[in-house]
């Protein structure tokens, strides 16, 4: 199969386009012959510094196509059944093998493309929101990267629950653009300091849930943007800054929280989150959630896909197809 690779860590040229073994699935997996590719956020992470698995190395935690193998302990698939997957590597690629556990059918009439882009950023939005933010109707809730895959997720789940909506974004183009997924209140976080916006728009109270998936400095500012018993959910660290020390001594004098999230242990803890996908790919199928594609590129273009992700342009998702 052709796949999308590299040898060692490092900016987005260090993709080769080249011919590797086919996989092999076991008795308890599926191979999938692969449509669409949705570059996530967590895998130009991984090109820039995560672990090498095997060299050369497939990137990538999402995609989608069509079943062409069952292994005989799996049940609830079938050969030609339409799926999106996640593992933790190998979506950049012709084929892949995939697990029950992390595979989702996708329902009559949704595109394959959109839902090639629905479990990490949806799942990550809704799960940030509700099950570890808990946000409730008639809280406020700040979004930071709204016109990323989770913030366009997020923002229009907070305001379908009856949340106001404030999100940041690097342009005022970017943040007109989300009016029409919900957002209230936009913060061209270039020109504004989000944390004074915020307090004004709140007259002072601050948001009762935000999400941060820059990390580092930013959100270092987004706790002290919190209202009182405020939760603060962190993930992906788009921000790429690790050295920096957070201090969190101000939180025990407003009873606030910081939480740390990440999806993909929370798909091996009985079947909640694996339910909650298939629910969300339910409502984009039906209209009730949108999904937003930037742009397409051919799997030989991964360098060009990542490094347009990385200017950090994109409006929604990105995605690479392999025919």
């Amino acid at each position: 199969m052709k796949a999308a690779v590299y040898y060692e860590n490092g900016a987005p040229s260090v993709f080769r386009y080249e011919d590797v073994p086919d996989p092999v699935p076991g008795p308890g997996e599926m191979l999938i012959d692969v449509e669409v590719v949705s570059v996530e956020g967590g895998d130009t992470l991984n090109r820039l510094g995560g672990p090498l698995i095997s060299v050369p190395h497939i990137v990538g935690y999402q995609n989608a196509g069509t079943v062409l193998s069952v292994g005989p302990e799996v049940s609830g698939f079938a050969v030609g059944d339409r799926v999106v997957s996640l593992a933790f590597y190998g979506s950049h690629a012709e084929l892949r093998v995939a697990h029950p556990l992390t595979t989702w059918k996708i329902p009559d009439g949704l595109a394959t493309e959109l839902a090639a882009c629905v479990p990490v950023a949806y799942g990550t939005a809704h799960d940030a929101l509700f099950e570890f933010g808990h946000l409730a109707e008639g809280e406020t809730a700040l979004i930071h990267a709204g016109a990323g895959g989770v913030g366009l997720a997020a923002i229009q789940m907070a305001k379908r629950a009856g949340a106001r909506v404030i999100a940041t974004a690097s342009s005022d183009e970017r943040l007109s653009r989300l009016s029409q997924y919900g957002l209230d209140d936009g913060i061209n976080y270039r020109e504004k300091d989000f944390v004074a916006e915020v307090r004004s728009l709140t007259h002072n109270r601050g948001a009762d849930v935000i999400l941060d998936s820059v990390g580092g400095e930013n959100l270092q500012r987004s706790l002290t943007a919190l209202a009182y018993r405020g939760r603060c959910i962190t993930f992906g660290n788009a921000g790429r800054d690790d050295a920096m020390k957070l201090d969190t001594s101000m939180l025990g004098g407003s009873n606030q929280s910081l939480i740390g999230y990440f999806l993909g242990p929370e798909l091996f803890v009985g079947s909640r989150a694996h339910e909650m996908i298939a629910k969300l790919l339910d409502d984009v199928a039906a209209g009730d959630l949108r999904v937003a594609i930037d742009r397409r590129f051919a799997l030989a273009d991964a360098e060009e896909a990542h490094e347009y992700i990385e200017s950090r342009q994109a409006f929604g998702r990105v995605v690479l197809l392999t025919q």
